[in-house]
């Protein structure tokens, strides 16, 4: 089985697999709940002012700067600037642009997931290959089977 397909990665996309990452982190839960336990705190004190502007700073940090970061990242990075070509086979996902190309066995990989808007797959814990599902259209249920095929279920986290 073979299956080939082309992305253009997007601000939306790459905003969604950071706030994927990072609110799935332990540092995201607890910033989270510090912003909760604060606006918690102001609604016992409606006096201290101080409480309510900490929580909403908090809970709005992490949106705001990974949107920014994103979207940086999508005009000065001179990879998201063209589509990136997927080729997955028995082998591995090989992913090229223009003269250069890269592959990863699927042993290698380190986990797969899926978001609301995405399928990621993880060559490691900082790196990953974002599928944004509108751009595979006919090709994510394809992508889904050979995830599921090649790599570990306990590797593999896909919500249809």
């Amino acid at each position: 089985m073979e299956l080939d397909f082309d992305i253009k990665m997007t601000t939306s996309a790459l905003y969604d697999y950071n706030m994927h990452h990072t609110y799935t982190s332990f540092s995201g839960v607890i910033a989270t709940f510090a912003g909760i336990i604060l606006l918690a705190g102001y609604s016992r004190d409606l006096s201290n002012i101080a409480l309510l502007i900490a929580g909403i700073v908090i809970l709005l940090y992490s949106p705001v700067t990974l949107f920014t970061r994103s979207k940086k990242n999508i005009l000065l990075n001179p990879a998201f600037k063209n589509p990136l070509h997927y080729h997955l086979n028995d082998e591995g996902v090989t992913v090229s642009q223009g003269d250069d190309a890269m592959t990863v066995e699927w042993k290698d990989m380190y986990k797969a997931y899926s978001t609301n808007q995405s399928i990621i797959i993880a060559t490691g814990k900082k790196n990953a290959w974002i599928f944004p599902k509108r751009e595979l259209g006919e090709s994510r249920v394809e992508l889904i089977e050979m995830i599921c095929t090649h790599m570990d279920p306990e590797k593999v986290k896909i919500k249809q």
